[in-house]
C-alpha cells in the first residue's frame, strides 16, 4: 500500500509537472497573442491617422478644385468680355480703314481740280 501510495505520489507528480508546463506554454502563447494584439492595434492606428490624414488631404483638394473652378467662370467670363471687345474694336477699325480710303479717294479727287483751278 505504501508502494502504492508513492508510486501513486510520483504520478500525481509527473502530472502536475505535465500540466505546470502546458500551463507555461498556455501563457507563452497568450503573452504572444498580446503582443501580437498590440502590433496589430498599432498598425490599424497608424492605417487610422494616414487615411484621416488622406481625408483631410480630399477635403482641402476639394475645396481648392472648387475654388478654381470659380476662378475659371471668372477668367471665362473676361474673356468672352474681351473677345466681344476685340470684335468690337476690329468692327470700329475696319468703319475707320473704310472712312479712310473715302476720305483718300475724296482727297484724290479734290486736290486735282484744286491744281488745275
Amino acid at each position: 500500500l505504501q508502494r502504492q501510495a508513492e508510486q501513486t505520489c510520483r504520478q500525481l507528480l509527473r502530472t502536475q509537472e505535465e500540466y505546470e508546463q502546458l500551463l507555461q506554454a498556455a501563457v507563452e502563447q497568450a503573452e504572444g497573442l498580446e503582443q501580437s494584439l498590440r502590433n496589430a492595434e498599432a498598425v490599424l492606428a497608424e492605417r487610422a491617422a494616414q487615411l484621416r490624414d488622406a481625408q483631410a488631404q480630399l477635403s482641402r483638394n476639394k475645396l481648392l478644385i472648387e475654388e478654381l473652378r470659380g476662378e475659371n467662370r471668372t477668367f471665362a467670363m473676361a474673356l468672352q468680355a474681351a473677345e466681344l471687345k476685340q470684335k468690337s474694336m476690329e468692327e470700329k477699325n475696319q468703319l475707320l480703314e473704310e472712312q479712310a480710303s473715302a476720305l483718300k479717294q475724296l482727297i484724290g479727287k479734290i486736290t486735282p481740280a484744286s491744281l488745275s483751278g
